[in-house]
């Protein structure tokens, strides 16, 4: 993976486009992620489908956390 670091701040009207290019000589996908005041691309070549399923695999790990942590986080009284 070519390095860049960045963040932002998945909300609830995230959202998120795959567009494939099927160009025969290089084909490739792009992958955005968009909000309001940002837009991530990632693009993902021949050769790269597994990492993509790593990415999901890890994404759908990281909702089930949020999730028992907010199930099972006391309320806050104010």
């Amino acid at each position: 993976m070519k390095s860049l670091t960045t963040s932002a701040h998945i909300e609830p009207d995230t959202r998120f486009r795959v567009t494939p290019f099927a160009d025969r000589a290089n084909p490739f996908v792009s992958l955005r992620i968009e909000g309001d005041s940002i837009e991530i691309a990632l693009i993902a070549s021949a050769g790269t489908s597994t990492a993509l399923r790593n990415l999901a695999t890890a994404a759908i790990e990281a909702a089930g956390a949020l999730d028992a942590i907010t199930t099972d986080a006391p309320e806050v009284v104010a």
